[in-house]
């Protein structure tokens, strides 16, 4: 009766530390950069701008206030004036009312707020821009946790399979079948991959805190790396990539928004060098008898018709399009580099597939051949240490062409896809 007692409260332990646990975030590399694009503190940071240029379309679209001017004037000696008793009578005082707005000019009102908008889109881009890089940095940091990963199981597997030798040449030594080298020899691999599997797994746990950075999120997380990887297939053809690129790309749009902003800019301080008037009312009572008037002044365009700024704007406008110019010419060479290096990564990872069956294959039967007493220990262990290099191989060949994979996609602007 005790014995099921133990029982049914382990059960209820086990599930109430099932229920408490903080939960596991099992992370695709589409997965990851979605989390990224929702939580990684640079993008979120970079996201208060936008609201910021938003406000100066506001502050553009705003006229200018009126302005009220008030002067008051007091006789200082009444006694000057015999009649007027008092020493703030209305007859010793002379008062200045005046109501202004400067008025401006239409052309100026639309170039801000075209300039404030473009600077609105500009900013918008940048956020794009911003987010394409931050995905590539998260998607280059799941692979480097996925390749570790990968070995990680590869060692555990050659783990698995040498612990299992090592017990049967236990039992071959104790019935003297071996020789204490062999099974010396045979636990001194084991003791290798040991120390090896430590290593890996402080590794691994690194690159976790790393990827959990970039993603801004302080929950449990890992890596699936089961999962497929190229979720957005690559089917175009070279020219379709580089004009897509050319159209679509954040940092080629930001660069022509730029240009868009400097085109504005020129317009809006072209406006600048009118004078801006400012018009008005005046109420003016001295001594008693009202006076009104009206008021207006301007500035005389003499000395400064704002030819500074000007000037600036046009050389900002020439020094965008040359960029632009740079731009294109350098998406050119990323993506020609990019689609290379993704085709030739693509077929050695190809030819990989015949050289994994026959690693298989020769450990089998050498493993067989040495347990039928075919074949000595050093044959054995030296097919071993070849699946496993061919193995380890092989993984780094798979992570030299998802990370070209990944370079294409960041290179093409699909990136922002995933």
């Amino acid at each position: 009766m005790r014995f099921y007692v133990t029982k049914i409260l382990i059960a209820c332990w086990l599930v109430i530390m099932a229920l408490y646990s903080p939960a596991q975030n099992n992370y695709t590399l589409k997965q990851a950069i979605s989390q990224a694009k929702a939580n990684n503190p640079l993008l979120k940071n970079e996201k208060f701008n936008i609201d910021i240029a938003q406000s100066d379309v506001v502050t553009a679209k705003l006229r200018p206030n009126p302005i009220l001017n008030n002067q008051t004037l007091q006789l200082l000696n009444p006694s000057l004036f015999p009649e007027n008793t008092t020493s703030f009578s209305p007859f010793n005082r002379q008062v200045w009312w005046q109501l202004t707005k400067p008025v401006q000019l239409p052309t100026q009102r639309r170039y801000k707020i075209e300039f404030a908008s473009q600077t609105h889109k500009l900013t918008e881009k940048n956020y794009y821009e911003t987010e394409r890089n931050i995905s590539l940095k998260v998607a280059n940091k799941w692979l480097d946790g996925w390749i570790i990963k990968t070995k990680l199981g590869l060692l555990q597997q050659a783990q698995v399979n040498l612990d299992s030798l090592v017990k049967i040449n236990e039992v071959r030594l104790k019935n003297q079948v071996i020789t204490s080298t062999d099974a010396i020899r045979t636990q001194l691999l084991l003791d290798q991959y040991n120390l090896q599997l430590n290593s890996i797994k402080q590794e691994y746990k690194n690159e976790i805190q790393n990827l959990k950075l970039l993603l801004g999120t302080s929950d449990s997380a890992d890596i699936d790396i089961n999962a497929a990887i190229e979720s957005l297939s690559i089917i175009a053809s070279y020219d379709s990539l580089l004009n897509q690129a050319l159209k679509n790309r954040t940092d080629i749009l930001t660069i022509q928004n730029t240009v868009d902003l400097s085109m504005s800019n020129i317009n809006l301080q072209k406006s600048l060098a009118w004078p801006q008037p400012e018009l008005g009312f005046i109420w003016n009572p001295q001594n008693t008898i009202p006076y009104a008037g009206v008021f207006a002044t301007i500035d005389i365009p003499v000395f400064s018709r704002n030819q500074g700024e000007i000037q600036k704007s046009k050389i900002i406008r020439q020094q965008a399009e040359q960029n632009l110019q740079s731009t294109q010419l350098k998406i050119q060479t990323e993506i020609t580099s990019a689609y290379q290096l993704w085709q030739t990564q693509k077929q050695n990872l190809q030819k990989f597939e015949g050289i994994l069956k026959q690693s298989q294959t020769v450990l089998d039967n050498v493993k067989y051949a040495y347990l039928k007493g075919g074949t000595t220990i050093i044959d054995f262990l030296d097919a071993q240490r070849n699946w496993y290099d061919t193995r380890q191989l092989y993984y780094e060949t798979q992570l030299s062409y998802y990370k070209s994979y990944i370079q294409l996609l960041y290179s093409t602007g699909l990136i922002n896809q995933l």
